[in-house]
């Protein structure tokens, strides 16, 4: 435990906070913010990191959005019908619509956003494969033509996390989805503006308010409804170690932590002019990710192995500690959901080391490292992986962990080099609950080879479930579906899941009208 107070001087003593903080605009009211991770990134399409996002939230606007009650609905749009075939939709866009740039959004943006979005995206991958035409009918007006009935088009369309489908000027839209579009590029048609000319990666990003943004006429819901804006500027700082941010929060030199440290949250919890809050009910869950490409976790039975060799707990335990913030969960899509199911998983996730050892040798192991990285910055990922390499080599494999921070990660993530020119064999990183709710949805069941995510499994059966389970309407069917989905993983190990996680934010007292949303978002927000 440490020094809370000692820790205090020390940093008054090295600067004060406000010099850290920097000067702001006269007049401003500025909403300072710590985020769970430093942007470097600006591309939400190129990457599925969560910073950017969050940073996507703010710049850029959806067709569609995903409210309080997990219900799809219409953000960008007027209104959308849909053809007695079901197969072609028309959408309309609101009234108004204005990108940064002052130039008027037009199908033609759309089209080309949903074209880019699903190159790259799971869901967007499973719907475009059922797109037939797109074309504008005017410059508000456009129809998405299917070659047979899908039950997830709006679904996929007002997707809430990575990859989400925003929303950009055709020019940006028609970059190369595996190339990270300009930085000058970063032109929206949402409630901020990124500000380029202040962005100075590791000390802040700013946006400002955008003053032509029209709100939806409906009050803020999830991530749906009225992004009505009520600052005239967000700030996310850097500013260094955790025990730093937190001092500063209480100090009050800044208003908001997006991720406090789990082990601080009864020292914030006791400070009268703090608040916790839980923005995300459903939470989180923890994963760790193969790359099937490289030795030896290109072999189905040492990827086997490693279910065996891992339990929940001992990861759980090491970053959140407290029961209160965590539960251990066998079902891969979210334990208090409709698919909730633990069938494959009963003898799995115990650590049984000596089934895993004997996997091993069913495999031929011949004792080559694995490379598994390990974020440094991220509290909330830190101590994972120190754990992830004690189980496995408990279970028989050796390991070469490989530290670097975050954005490093994400970036080397996206390469297929070799395991001795830089690759890479596994990390744990964590989604957000709201985007692994079901087979299509969850990104890394995704097992299309090259067109998977990062890791790139390759599996018929898995992608022949995961377009069943699309094309299917009837609910018990679907869970039937995704239940099939689950052995195959178990059989196909694509990734583990290692448990459910709960993080509030913390906040001045001066800060309220935070929206309850599996996403971080700053309209609705005020400040006194």
């Amino acid at each position: 435990m440490f020094d809370f107070r000692k820790s205090v001087a020390t940093v008054m003593a090295a600067a004060s906070l406000g010099g850290l903080l920097g000067a702001v605009p006269a007049g401003a009211q500025t909403l300072n913010v710590v985020m769970h991770s430093d942007l470097k990134i600006l591309d939400p399409i190129w990457t599925t990191a969560y910073i950017v996002r969050n940073h996507g939230y703010l710049v850029w606007d959806t067709l569609f959005s995903m409210d309080d009650k997990l219900e799809v609905k219409p953000q960008m749009l007027e209104k959308f019908d849909v053809s007695g075939d079901k197969l072609t939709y028309t959408f309309i866009l609101r009234d108004g619509l204005e990108w940064h740039d002052g130039k008027p959004v037009t199908s033609e943006d759309c089209i080309a956003s949903i074209k880019r979005w699903g190159a790259k995206d799971s869901m967007g991958q499973a719907l475009l494969a059922r797109v037939t035409d797109m074309k504008a009918v005017n410059a508000k007006t456009f129809t998405m033509t299917l070659k047979e009935p899908y039950g997830l088009v709006l679904q996929s369309l007002g997707k809430p996390s990575s990859n989400v489908p925003f929303m950009m000027p055709a020019r940006v839209a028609a970059t190369d989805p595996n190339t990270q579009i300009k930085a000058e590029d970063v032109i929206g048609s949402g409630p901020f503006i990124f500000k380029l000319d202040e962005w100075k990666p590791g000390e802040k990003t700013v946006y400002v308010k955008n003053p032509k943004y029209k709100p939806r006429a409906e009050p803020a819901s999830g991530l749906a409804g009225g992004k009505t804006v009520k600052v005239d500027r967000v700030e996310w700082r850097v500013l260094g170690d955790h025990q730093t941010t937190v001092n500063a929060l209480l100090a009050g030199e800044i208003d908001m932590i997006e991720s406090p440290p789990h082990d601080l949250l009864p020292v914030l919890a006791k400070d009268k002019n703090v608040k916790l809050f839980n923005a995300n009910p459903l939470g989180n869950q923890y994963t760790f990710r193969f790359n099937v490409l490289h030795k030896p976790f290109d072999n189905a039975k040492v990827r086997q192995a490693v279910l065996y060799a891992f339990n929940q707990k001992d990861f759980l335990d090491a970053v959140i500690g407290d029961p209160k913030w965590y539960k251990e969960c066998k079902a891969m899509f979210i334990c208090g959901t409709p698919l909730q199911t633990f069938k494959g998983w009963e003898d799995k996730l115990s650590s049984n080391f000596e089934k895993s050892k004997a996997l091993l040798k069913e495999a031929g192991y011949d004792g080559t490292p694995i490379v598994l990285m390990q974020s440094t910055d991220l509290a909330v990922l830190t101590n994972l992986a120190p754990v992830a390499k004690n189980l496995l080599e408990k279970g028989g494999l050796k390991v070469d962990l490989q530290s670097m921070d975050w954005q490093t990660l994400v970036s080397r993530r996206s390469k297929k080099d070799p395991l001795d020119k830089g690759g890479w064999s596994a990390f744990l990183t964590s989604w957000v609950a709201a985007d692994v709710l079901n087979p299509v949805m969850a990104g890394f069941f995704n097992a299309g080879c090259d067109k998977a995510m990062f890791g790139w499994p390759c599996d018929e059966t898995i992608q022949k479930l995961r377009n069943d389970y699309a094309t299917e309407t009837d609910p018990a069917k679907q869970k039937a579906i995704a239940e099939a989905v689950q052995v195959r993983v178990t059989e196909y190990p694509t990734h583990v899941h290692l448990g459910q996680w709960y993080s509030p934010f913390a906040l001045r007292n001066t800060v309220s009208g935070n929206i309850e949303a599996p996403v971080t978002v700053f309209w609705n927000v005020t400040k006194k």
